[in-house]
């Protein structure tokens, strides 16, 4: 129990002092937002700061911090260090930063910002790659829920129907404005969401449950390794690309660059203690990682959910903790379709305030959806993660890029340039070792992956150091 306790304190220091100091490095100002400038009443709206952090919390912690947390608790009480440093030093910095350079370019996607930073063909692969990873993730997100829903409901209202259900609900939220159903259903949800998180962390230490104490063992009882494997199955607990596809989402709609902090930097912290809280669940609830592991291969993620949260709460507070994890993959996935809808809006030039171009857009994105939940649901997981942390590799270089080219200070790019070698190390050498991948093994995957980070690390002190040079000749020059 005591490690817990650190992690949370330790994510309380992080956001009080990291998230201060790099806060301070972009350098918050006055400057009239996208909500006003651009204001549209549909995408373009502004937000009271409580309720933006609620939307962007329920934007990004869908089943990620739950699943993902629960599948990474298999490798043992590691996975606390990944969940707390991981959001720490890359995941709200990856958070922040993509949400306020969109803010500092008209609310623009992920997608557009790499053409502005990177290049014009980097934008085109993050155009489709994100438009892919979107529609994963809203995949992802109708077939978990339904799942749970059909388990709580009568034998008449099977996961069939439910995906029905919440792909039409995804109808609404993706073509109404921002603030007519997200707006106003996202702080309600969020309460259920930090009350279900309370509840499972009460049930612990109120149920007489034993949380093992950090260290560096692998436990994983299929043998695979903490690198890469658990830096990636623990996305949305730590670090995570699909919010870097969310937070421009809410750049749109913040009243002042000086709450950045606490929506984009707080939100991701916030997240990562539900991902603790679902990690410890799972150590403490089955004992040893081993019955966590045979729960999930044999009951699903849904079912080890159902099981934890009845188990420690009973028959109330079981299902608030069942409604709360309901509630965050669909307020992701309907907020993922709407993602997808932006920036292929952006690609095709489509005015949005017209609903004649919003169903245009929608109708044939949420069909390729449902045709979507109909393939395996590990598989797609699988997928889904390592597009996530691939995508957030990318976000962090774009941030790295601006960082540099607007710094006031040397090296200040560390901030961003850091944690993208490590997820750029962690991403290539998944795919090259993972079964979905090329399945090579660790003896080559490890030196390829490891090489290609550091040859990325290079060039981008190499960037440094021009940037340096060309600044040091035109001070010679005047």
């Amino acid at each position: 129990m005591i490690s817990l306790v650190c992690s949370f304190a330790v994510l309380l220091v992080g956001y009080l002092v990291y998230g201060r100091f790099v806060s301070k490095l972009i350098e918050p100002d006055d400057r009239v937002t996208p909500a006003y400038a651009k204001e549209d009443g549909v995408d373009f709206v502004p937000m009271k700061t409580w309720k933006a952090f609620l939307v962007q919390l329920l934007n990004i912690a869908g089943t990620g911090p739950i699943f993902g947390a629960l599948m990474g608790a298999c490798f043992g009480p590691v996975v606390f260090l990944w969940i707390v440093f991981g959001a720490i030093l890359g995941g709200a910095v990856h958070d922040f930063m993509i949400g306020m350079i969109s803010e500092r370019h008209d609310g623009a996607s992920v997608a557009e910002l790499s053409g502005i930073y990177l290049s014009k063909i980097v934008k085109w692969i993050m155009r489709i790659f994100s438009v892919l990873l979107l529609l994963l993730t809203g995949t992802v997100f109708v077939t978990s829920p339904a799942a749970l829903l059909a388990m709580l409901t009568p034998g008449a209202m099977d996961t069939t129907v439910w995906i029905i259900v919440i792909l039409a609900y995804y109808v609404l939220a993706t073509l109404l404005p921002i603030d007519k159903i997200i707006g106003r259903l996202y702080p309600v949800f969020g309460v259920v969401l930090i009350l279900m998180a309370a509840g499972i962390l009460g049930g612990i230490i109120f149920g007489g449950y034993s949380v093992p104490e950090i260290s560096f063992e692998n436990l994983h009882p299929d043998g695979l390794p903490v690198w890469p494997f658990m830096f990636v199955t623990v996305a949305c607990g730590a670090i995570s690309g699909f919010h870097a596809t969310q937070s421009p989402l809410i750049a749109k709609c913040i009243t002042s660059e000086k709450v950045g902090r606490k929506v984009f930097y707080g939100a991701m912290i916030s997240e990562s203690v539900i991902a603790l809280v679902w990690a410890a669940g799972g150590v403490a609830f089955y004992g040893v990682t081993g019955e966590l592991f045979n729960a999930l291969s044999e009951h699903g993620q849904s079912g080890v959910v159902y099981d934890i949260s009845h188990g420690m709460l009973g028959t109330v507070g079981g299902i608030l903790a069942i409604v709360g994890v309901i509630a965050c993959p669909i307020t992701s996935g309907d907020t993922a379709f709407r993602s997808a809808r932006l920036i292929l809006a952006e690609m095709f030039h489509l005015d949005q305030k017209k609903l004649k171009n919003r169903l245009i857009i929608t109708v044939p994105l949420l069909g390729l959806g449902a045709l979507l939940t109909q393939l395996d649901f590990n598989v797609l997981w699988r997928y889904f993660s390592w597009s996530n942390q691939t995508l957030a590799m990318i976000a962090l270089w774009l941030a790295t890029v601006y960082m540099i080219r607007t710094r006031k200070h040397k090296l200040t790019s560390l901030i961003t340039a850091l944690p993208a070698t490590f997820m750029t190390a962690v991403s290539l050498t998944y795919i090259l070792m993972a079964n979905e991948g090329f399945g090579i093994s660790a003896d080559i995957a490890y030196p390829i992956g490891i090489t290609f980070a550091l040859l990325h690390f290079i060039g981008y002190m190499l960037m440094e150091h021009k940037l340096e040079k060309d600044a040091k000749e035109q001070f010679d020059v005047s």
